[in-house]
């Protein structure tokens, strides 16, 4: 069946989504409206909630965007739900394995083995100089640090056995030999290990990766348990999911790997409804800022670009220095819909290039199921441009459809991620 996530984004992905009479931007502080949308998402039956991450705060004029640190959130959200899987960003770059295994596995003990970690290298400069580097390290350093990250975080889960702790009151508490040290001195890390945490509930919290460039297709292929994915329409979605189902076999692995690329839905009883939907927040988006995003999505400064003349000349991907991912997509959009400037700023208003489905429904249900069904995707993470209405829309509305198909669960059958995901128990 398909997999779905919650991808939760302050008050929703649309750019212009906290400034809607009915947004909760007052409440982005409060943990309850975090355990709100969470139990929104677990009535639906969803998989699980995401939380993306960002180490620096910019253009705070423009509007939220990060607020709650994620981890700590998911400490609450935990013990506000009871079966909904729960995924956090986790940056290679800015922590150290020993402490986001830490982390981690603690997480999972206190949600009963609903935990997974997507690894991201991070991007901007912003971040970087908040944590001791003067800019982004290299794509090259980032993927062999994140790379040797894994292996050492993995390393750590299971440097507790199963049965490490005795408990006697007569005196045992833990056996030493089922306790061990990793001792491992590489290029970029010295851990001895071993965990102060017991092996996790699901042995390893699930690991989410989303690689778009070849050596973060090629990370992601070799370890990822689940990954994220950016596609504009189907073809490009086919072309990612069989390149990368491709890669995880040629790595020598046959276990199932779900790809979800993200999705952004508006949902209505006509379509009429949901395009109007669309332009309630389409016409709240100051062309500034919407610049200044597309800025960092190209790396150019936009501001100065006309708004109804078509959108100047790009570097081709090849030439591209950053995230490459998004930027493949919007020149996919460019080259496929030749939008204007401002055609394109309303283009990824919401989700930034992801899929957007706007519809009754019936259409939406039809769009995921041949997505589904034609090597695009085997779930999604959705996107809501507005919460909570775009996830309680979704949930009372286009659930049933794919129930009563036969695409989704009615009920959960597992207590874990990994249950939910239909993926094994790593052995020790």
């Amino acid at each position: 069946m398909l997999h779905l996530n919650l991808f939760i984004f302050g008050c929703g992905h649309h750019r212009a989504a906290w400034r809607h009479p009915d947004s909760p931007v007052e409440r982005l502080g409060d943990i309850g409206y975090y355990e709100e949308l969470a139990r929104s998402a677990e009535r639906g039956k969803l998989d699980a909630i995401f939380f993306a991450d960002g180490q620096s705060v910019d253009n705070i004029g423009d509007g939220p965007r990060w607020y709650l640190e994620p981890l700590t959130t998911m400490a609450a959200i935990a013990r506000a739900t009871t079966r909904i899987g729960l995924i956090s960003t986790v940056s290679s770059t800015f922590f150290t394995p020993f402490h986001a295994a830490r982390l981690v596995a603690s997480l999972d003990h206190i949600s009963g083995g609903r935990m997974g970690w997507n690894v991201v290298t991070s991007m901007f400069d912003a971040e970087a100089r908040n944590h001791g580097y003067e800019s982004m390290p290299g794509h090259d350093w980032r993927y062999a640090r994140a790379e040797e990250f894994v292996d050492v975080a993995l390393r750590l889960f299971d440097s507790w056995d199963e049965d490490a702790l005795a408990i006697d009151r007569g005196g045992v508490y833990g056996v030493p030999e089922r306790v061990r040290k990793i001792d491992h001195h590489g290029e970029h890390f010295l851990v001895d290990g071993p965990l102060t945490v017991p092996r996790p509930p699901q042995g390893h919290p699930v690991l989410f990766q989303a690689g778009a460039s070849d050596q973060g297709r090629d990370l992601a292929a070799r370890r990822a348990e689940a990954i994220y994915a950016v596609a504009y329409d189907l073809p490009a979605a086919q072309a990612y999911y069989r390149d990368v189902k491709q890669r995880v076999l040629a790595a020598g692995r046959k276990a199932f790997v779900p790809i979800m690329p993200g999705l952004v839905t508006y949902v209505g009883s006509t379509e009429a409804e949901a395009r109007a939907k669309q332009r309630e927040l389409d016409v709240l988006l100051p062309s500034d800022a919407s610049l200044r995003q597309l800025g960092t999505f190209v790396l150019q400064d936009c501001s100065a670009w006309e708004l109804d003349a078509p959108v100047p000349p790009l570097p081709p991907l090849s030439e591209f220095t950053g995230p490459k991912g998004r930027y493949a997509t919007i020149l996919r959009i460019i080259e496929t819909e030749q939008p204007t400037v401002r055609q394109l700023l309303g283009r990824l208003a919401a989700g930034g290039g992801h899929c957007t489905m706007v519809g009754t429904p019936e259409q939406i249900a039809d769009r995921m199921e041949r997505w589904y069904r034609n090597e695009g995707a085997d779930g999604f993470n959705l996107m809501p441009p507005s919460l909570p209405g775009g996830i309680d829309d979704f949930v009372e509305h286009v659930i049933p459809v794919l129930q009563r198909r036969g695409l989704f669960r009615k009920e959960y059958e597992h207590t874990t991620l990994r249950g939910h995901l239909g993926l094994e128990k790593p052995r020790r």
